[in-house]
């Protein structure tokens, strides 16, 4: 994503297409129901497969990278996670018209988390912390970049655009000297070249699953390999309200400069998300707002 500019359209994807690819693939599974899972994702349709299966189809070349390294990397990674992460149940080729690889995972029950809903959140952010902390420990050899991993100043020009983008839309009533304020703190802040670390590198809520307000499973690890761990503090600002978000940053140990970073990353990320989405994606929008404002209030 960048902001400023288009990309091609995703590809069209229907229930028709999904039964054609299973039955060509996976001829056990044939006769399960097909529903389109509805998700304010942009990279990929998720459709239910039966009661237990979940068929996940990138809607751009971008997307199938992500597809091709989570089948490579989720059963190596799940045995070492606290957390229920996508299982793999058949890995599927271009056919039938469609162009790119696509997955059979098993299907994770959950929710993904709501601003405001009722729940433990103090509970919520030892889960996180566990999660990110059994992440990090992770040293499988070849692991890839995470999208985002690199030092904060790779999003210099992006989120700098964004900023003075945002400022040409006063009605959505951002403090652009304010986020200017913070990025640039995030800039000066040191740190971010030790050894990389295994990242999820995309905590956002769409990508979490919850029950009861425990955290359940993690989804979507498109982003992910290693980086600077500020990356994984996402959640502090996309979720967690500020008493729940000063136990995840004890539970994982984080130290200013890493503090600093985190944020700025999560603020970039969402100055750059609201232009781009705030006419087509509401819930992208809706949580980018959200985000912008837990950053630009915090003490």
């Amino acid at each position: 994503m960048s902001t400023g500019q288009t990309r091609p359209g995703p590809y069209p994807v229907d229930d028709d297409l999904v039964r054609r690819l299973v039955a060509g693939q996976f001829p056990q599974w044939a006769g399960e129901t097909v529903e389109r899972f509805p998700s304010g994702g942009t990279v990929n349709a998720v459709y239910r497969l039966g009661d237990g299966m979940a068929v996940r189809l990138p809607l751009t070349a971008g997307g199938a990278a992500d597809v091709t390294a989570e089948q490579e990397w989720l059963p190596r990674l799940a045995p070492r996670l606290p957390t229920a992460v996508p299982e793999v149940l058949g890995t599927g080729k271009p056919a039938e018209g469609y162009p790119w690889p696509w997955s059979v995972h098993r299907w994770l029950p959950g929710e993904n988390p709501q601003e405001g809903a009722p729940g433990d959140h103090v509970q919520l952010a030892e889960d996180l912390a566990g999660f990110v902390a059994a992440m990090r420990s992770i040293t499988l050899p070849g692991a890839p970049r995470a999208h985002r991993g690199g030092p904060v100043a790779s999003l210099d020009a992006q989120t700098r655009a964004a900023i003075e983008e945002l400022r040409g839309i006063p009605q959505e009533g951002v403090d652009c000297d304010a986020s200017t304020a913070v990025w640039e703190d995030a800039l000066r802040a040191p740190g971010g070249g030790g050894p990389p670390v295994w990242l999820h590198a995309d905590l956002m809520p769409g990508n979490l699953l919850v029950d009861g307000g425990r955290l359940t499973a993690v989804i979507d690890f498109g982003c992910m390999g290693v980086g600077d761990p500020a990356c994984d503090l996402f959640p502090a600002w996309n979720l967690l309200p500020a008493g729940a978000r000063e136990v995840f940053r004890e539970a994982l140990g984080v130290d200013d400069a890493t503090w600093r970073r985190g944020r700025g990353r999560t603020l970039s990320q969402a100055l750059i998300a609201l232009p781009y989405y705030r006419r087509t994606n509401p819930a992208m929008a809706r949580n980018a707002r959200r985000v912008l404002r837990a950053v630009l209030e915090e003490d």
